[in-house]
């Protein structure tokens, strides 16, 4: 039973992760996850100097809230000049020094696990349970994964053909009446919130690669968004299901195999997928030229 917990934990993750990554790709902030990752380690470590209590709710509540002043953040030193790239890497690094100083100076002397935080080990999961009217009902993990994962996959599906349109051609979208803007805080707010619920049960590795290789790899297999989301979010659980295999044979890291896993799947994409693999295009290229010669 506890294999079936930790392998749907992991395969939430990566259907919540799958479905929003697409949209980064497109958009070209794959990385953004990892600074939302980062950068809430001073709203985990504020919440817990406010609360006095190391309960996930009021670490979640800490995180998210600078989850989303990073998207701001981001968004506003973009809008001034500054490239994307670097405005990520300014802001996540800035946000992440802050939560190091804060831990440094307020927490000594408290037992605050920041590699349990921030990285979370998902063979825990099956034991973090809850409880209603005395009966066990499942992981916590499963519960707030599931919600994120529904109401993201709600607001996507009601909000479709804008978030399509924004993420393809924004300068149309705007044109015609879309407000580009706040579907772009919508999306953030919806990665940032997808990114703390995940990462103190399954770790900050596996909720990046779980935002940037599915939807690479579906990208490459082919060019309709919708067929990308489902293509995404199938080659992440299956690299859930296999990277769980694989880390019980090798004892190895769950989070770390199931990563591993999404990188050969990506690899072998980009070597054979029939409109962007290498090895097809080389095949394509060399019938072609045997047809001219002939």
């Amino acid at each position: 039973m506890n294999d079936f917990w930790i392998i749907l934990t992991a395969s939430l993750v990566a259907c919540s992760c799958a479905l929003l990554g697409c949209f980064l790709v497109l958009r070209k902030m794959a990385m953004i996850g990892d600074a939302i990752s980062h950068s809430v380690l001073p709203g985990i470590v504020i919440a817990f100097l406010l609360s006095g209590s190391r309960d996930s709710l009021f670490m979640m509540l800490g995180a998210s809230v600078v989850g989303l002043i990073t998207v701001f953040l981001i968004q506003w030193f973009h809008q001034s000049g500054v490239q994307s790239d670097a405005s990520i890497g300014v802001v996540f690094t800035a946000l992440f020094a802050l939560g190091v100083v804060l831990v440094s100076f307020y927490t000594r002397q408290v037992d605050l696990d920041l590699d349990c935080v921030l990285y979370g080990e998902i063979i825990q999961v099956p034991w973090d349970t809850l409880q209603a009217f005395g009966i066990d009902i499942g992981p916590k993990a499963v519960w707030g994964l599931g919600i994120v994962f529904t109401v993201s996959l709600i607001v996507i599906g009601l909000f479709y053909k804008q978030f399509k349109l924004c993420a393809f051609d924004p300068a149309m979208a705007a044109a015609i009446g879309i407000p580009v803007a706040l579907f772009h805080y919508v999306l953030m707010g919806l990665v940032s919130v997808t990114t703390v619920a995940s990462f103190e049960s399954v770790g900050a590795i596996l909720v990046v690669g779980m935002l940037v290789v599915p939807a690479a790899t579906a990208y490459l297999l082919t060019e309709r968004l919708g067929l990308m989301i489902v293509y995404s979010m199938a080659i992440g659980v299956l690299s859930a299901v296999l990277g769980y295999w694989m880390a019980v044979v090798l004892d190895a890291s769950i989070a770390g195999c199931m990563i591993t896993v999404t990188g050969i799947l990506f690899v072998a994409a980009f070597l054979f997928s029939p409109s962007h693999g290498i090895v097809w295009r080389k095949l394509k290229l060399h019938k072609q030229a045997r047809n001219i010669a002939a």
